[in-house]
């Protein structure tokens, strides 16, 4: 890139041949266009390409919860990707089929919030799902009023259903009713704890899969 007091006609902007004229930061600029040609992707590159693309694409929709609850932003790195850098270093795997998530290992929250102990999840009659845990109200941060927030994704139908207040940390039992074109699918499922009005959560705890009724 160089830059110019007076060109031939004075200043100017633009392509003109294989020289592209502008103003930057009060000056006259001019660079030459980049020489294109063809690129292959090394093995490693697209692996990683992939693995962005897969992580990307389950995180989508969901990306309010973890923009919201996921770690504490970090300079210029907001929790979605705080959110989008954990997954592609821990919960993403590549298969003889291509890269799937590693459900396990998925969070869906991320804080210093006492998180559920004890905790289970079993399908029910009218595709609903019953939670239980125990109180753990008084250890750490935790407190009988925080919220009790369940995510449920489908993996066959690519979908999610979430509900972010679902009982509080005391209630120790609770049903959630999933739509009904979930009825007879595998899901996998996540709960973690928030304080109502605040962006302050516990770590996600995976429940596990379970088979709609």
């Amino acid at each position: 890139m160089a830059t110019f007091e007076k060109g031939i006609l004075g200043g100017f902007t633009g392509k003109v041949g294989n020289v592209v004229g502008t103003r930057w930061r009060g000056k006259n600029v001019m660079r030459s266009l980049p020489q294109r040609g063809k690129y292959t992707a090394t093995e490693k590159q697209e692996e990683q390409r992939q693995k962005f693309k897969t992580v990307i694409g389950f995180l989508s929709p969901i990306v309010a919860i973890v923009s919201r609850y996921f770690g504490s932003p970090r300079g210029d790195k907001s929790r979605a990707n705080l959110a989008t850098s954990y997954h592609l270093k821990n919960a993403v795997i590549s298969t003889q089929t291509g890269m799937v998530m590693d459900y396990a290992k998925v969070l869906i929250s991320k804080g210093d919030l006492r998180g559920i102990d004890g905790g289970t999840v079993a399908a029910a009659a009218g595709h609903t799902l019953d939670f239980a845990w125990q109180d753990n109200s008084g250890q750490g941060k935790a407190t009988a009023t925080d919220a009790l927030m369940v995510v449920v994704y489908a993996p066959d139908l690519q979908l999610f259903y979430n509900n972010l207040a679902v009982a509080t940390r005391d209630a120790t039992t609770a049903t959630v009713t999933l739509p009904e074109f979930m009825t007879g699918f595998d899901v996998e499922v996540w709960a973690s704890f928030s304080k109502p009005e605040t962006d302050f959560a516990a770590i996600s705890t995976y429940m596990g899969t379970v088979t709609v009724l």
